[in-house]
């Protein structure tokens, strides 16, 4: 639980972080250094309880552990491109608590020959499948979660300012992103009339196993680190913490937004 405490003369402000009560799906935990699992732990330490997921059986071994440190009482599998899969978790959150407040998709994935190559020379079977895996993955999870949110949630994506701006090496990931928010505003209009709230988060540039699959990723996380207005890399809690503000109650009327999270990379031509 975060209180945040202003005083200015006679004004004063307590605004309450308080996640006690909700219950959250979190897809995209690799290991200890996911974007994930920084903003699952954010969610824990503000009262969350949270259903984890892990992409594969070699995933398992990695993520399990860290399910079980923050007492996860849902841990399954769940590959996005296996149907099945995704119904189970889903029907798994309906037998436990009968409800989801929110839900977190932080997956993203290109072949490496079409992620490192040119957009120009890249192939149908790769678009297509990072297409699948990084953006249309999140309207089918949309669409499993939207019956389980009686009273309304939040969904939420992540993004990359390589979506809106050309940034070198991130290849075919910037069409994907683009498809990416453009689907969490459309989904936040179709969603909004039953308190369905959706956003995605754009992290700056941060050291991840997914980064690392970005050709001269160290040079990426260098030119950042000189561009930001804050001289300053982000860490995974300040993600964790944008994420918490999203799905609690203090961020009731925002939706379809992007949300940056990049020390003001962004601001800087």
């Amino acid at each position: 639980m975060l209180v945040i405490y202003y005083d200015k003369g006679l004004m004063r402000m307590n605004a309450l972080l308080d996640l006690a009560g909700k219950k959250g799906v979190v897809l995209g935990i690799a290991n200890e250094q996911s974007i994930a699992y920084g903003c699952a732990r954010v969610f824990h330490d503000a009262g969350a309880e949270l259903a984890l997921t892990y992409a594969s059986t070699k995933a398992e071994p990695y993520v399990r552990p860290l399910a079980e440190r923050l007492k996860a009482p849902i841990i399954m599998p769940c590959d996005v491109r296996d149907a099945e899969q995704m119904t189970a978790l889903f029907e798994a959150v309906q037998e436990k608590w009968g409800k989801l407040d929110f839900l977190l998709h932080a997956i993203a994935f290109a072949p490496k020959a079409d992620l490192q190559g040119r957009v120009t020379d890249c192939s149908k079977d790769g678009f297509l499948e990072a297409m699948d895996i990084s953006c249309h993955s999140f309207i089918r999870l949309a669409k499993l979660a939207e019956p389980l949110m009686k009273n309304g949630g939040s969904l939420l994506t992540m993004t990359y300012i390589g979506s809106v701006e050309v940034v070198k090496n991130y290849g075919l990931m910037g069409p994907v992103k683009a498809a990416l928010e453009s689907s969490t505003r459309y989904l936040a209009a179709e969603l909004g009339e039953k308190n369905i709230r959706v956003n995605a988060i754009s992290p700056g540039a941060i050291s991840t196993r997914a980064g690392s699959g970005i050709a001269d990723f160290d040079g990426l996380l260098k030119s950042t680190a000189i561009k930001m207005p804050l001289r300053r890399m982000i860490d995974l809690e300040d993600i964790g913490n944008m994420a918490a503000f999203l799905v609690s109650d203090l961020s009731k009327n925002i939706t379809g937004g992007v949300h940056m999270v990049d020390g003001g990379y962004e601001i800087i031509d």
